[in-house]
């Protein structure tokens, strides 16, 4: 039995997974997502991969590759790294073999990803860290309005009558947003006003990396928002993009799946090159 373990550390949260892997089959162990909320997400990635092990009742000699990617580099414990665009390519394939595109909606930026059968990454364009399309300044935007996180989809989808939010700068935006409370308009309008703005972006993202037809996969911690959804659906129908835009219930986990995948293929290409040299020898 193989097991890998993929880790992401992302902005917000550190998301672990543990992977059966097995040439082109494999069995998805366990999972956990833990929010960072100012601690170090090292010393938590650590803990949280540990007692993930051990709640799956292995140890960690069990785990034959250990795999990060996002900011996970120099963590102590693993055993190779990943580029982010890299796992999230490779977990959105294994949410939907079909899928040849997707969109990574993180905390900080959007990125649109074209993608082979295999995963492989063709292409990419991504929003910039200042821009109003992002998971940190939608968070930023609930807290001010009073919501919590897992009542904006369903909030947003209440909107009848969305206020246009066009400033592409999260700072003005924000500004934006406060004007339009004082003026009465209400959450729901709001909320669906930001996610018809995150939507155009991210559809021109798609645009750009030459995306006509298809399957789109979302990941990343706004993947489940169904506000954004529903918005990215409108979006891209009015791009006349005739692309099919799915998201999963484990979207956030796309990075550590992408991960602990990428681990096994790249330990069992190492046994295999070892077992070639000692028959050479």
């Amino acid at each position: 039995m193989t097991v890998t373990a993929g880790i992401d550390i992302g902005t917000g949260a550190v998301k672990t997974v543990l992977f059966e892997v097995e040439g082109d089959q494999n069995e998805w162990l366990a999972r956990r997502t833990d929010r960072i909320r100012n601690r170090d997400p090292y010393k938590l990635a650590e803990r949280a991969y540990r007692e993930l092990v051990e709640d799956a009742r292995l140890s960690p000699d069990d785990v034959s590759y250990v795999a990060t990617t996002g900011e996970g580099e120099n963590l102590e414990i693993h055993t190779g790294h990943f580029y982010s665009m890299t796992t999230h390519a490779r977990g959105a394939i294994y949410f939907d073999p079909e899928t040849r595109s997707l969109l990574d909606i993180g905390a900080l930026h959007g990125r649109a990803i074209r993608v082979d059968e295999r995963g492989k990454v063709l292409t990419y364009r991504m929003t910039s860290q200042c821009a109003s399309g992002s998971g940190q300044f939608l968070e930023n935007i609930a807290r001010y309005l009073g919501v919590a996180q897992d009542e904006i989809g369903a909030l947003s989808q209440q909107a009848d009558a969305p206020e246009d939010v066009s400033s592409i700068c999260a700072v003005l935006a924000e500004t934006d947003v406060i004007n339009m409370v004082s003026r009465g308009i209400s959450g729901p309008n709001i909320l669906r006003g930001i996610h018809d703005s995150m939507a155009r972006r991210l559809s021109k993202l798609l645009k750009a990396i030459k995306v006509k037809d298809g399957t789109v996969t979302l990941t990343g911690g706004l993947a489940l928002d169904a506000g954004l959804l529903a918005a990215l659906r409108e979006a891209t129908k009015q791009d006349k993009l005739d692309v099919t835009v799915n998201n999963h219930p484990d979207s956030i986990y796309a990075g550590a799946i992408g991960a602990a995948l990428w681990g096994g293929f790249r330990y069992e290409k190492l046994g295999r090159e070892e077992r070639r040299a000692l028959l050479a020898s």
